[in-house]
């Protein structure tokens, strides 16, 4: 009889810098260049891909926006599996891919904020992902909105999530499901004293 193990090495934390720096030098831009199409300066950027600082979820957001990568991208490099297909309607025609547990591990982001990758590939069109938020921690490093490509749908799976319109604020609860357009602006953040977790898939167009 073969014995089957499940046992696996557990991978180093991705460094979101230097996978940053890998799809920015992959797209032939400047530190200069990726700066101005943020909106912040070729400092930052050198500094965000170094790790002395951490960008923020809207940050990222837009680091994969103008990069034009899923977020899924910030995860691993290109030798995660992938599901070699375009477009949403061939999935039905793919192959199976599998990820253990201990195979994936969360990026931390401004303020302890992490995500972690739920997909075992990077799926066209879609980005399936977990979020952790710490008690007092925001998706953004200021008390302003953010608006994004797509659409959101999420679940509350821990503790409570404030997800912040421009016109009105909605309080989620263990349980709790929202969906919107990613173009209506939002800021997620945690007023609780415990940890609040979510999973979310966004479409994009």
């Amino acid at each position: 009889m073969v014995e089957v193990t499940t046992d696996r090495i557990a991978p180093p934390t991705p460094n979101v810098g230097e996978r940053l720096r890998e799809l920015r030098q992959q797209r032939e831009l400047t530190v200069r260049a990726l700066g101005e199409r943020l909106g912040i300066s070729a400092s930052a950027v050198s500094q965000i891909e170094r790790g002395v600082m951490q960008p923020s979820v809207s940050r990222l957001i837009e680091f994969a926006q103008v990069l034009d990568v899923p977020l899924a991208s910030m995860f691993a490099d290109e030798r995660s599996p992938s599901l070699g297909t375009s477009r949403l309607a061939d999935l039905a025609f793919a192959g199976t891919t599998l990820t253990r547990a201990a195979e994936t591990r969360p990026i931390t982001l401004d303020g302890g904020v992490s995500f972690r990758r739920l997909s075992p590939s990077r799926l066209p069109g879609l980005d399936f992902f977990e979020s952790t938020y710490p008690p007092g921690s925001t998706a953004t490093p200021a008390d302003e909105l953010f608006h994004h490509e797509g659409f959101e749908t999420g679940t509350v799976t821990a503790g409570e999530l404030t997800i912040e319109f421009d016109d009105e604020v909605v309080v989620m609860a263990a349980g709790d499901s929202i969906s919107y357009p990613c173009h209506r602006s939002h800021r997620l953040r945690n007023d609780g004293d415990r940890v609040a977790v979510a999973v979310w898939l966004i479409l994009h167009p």
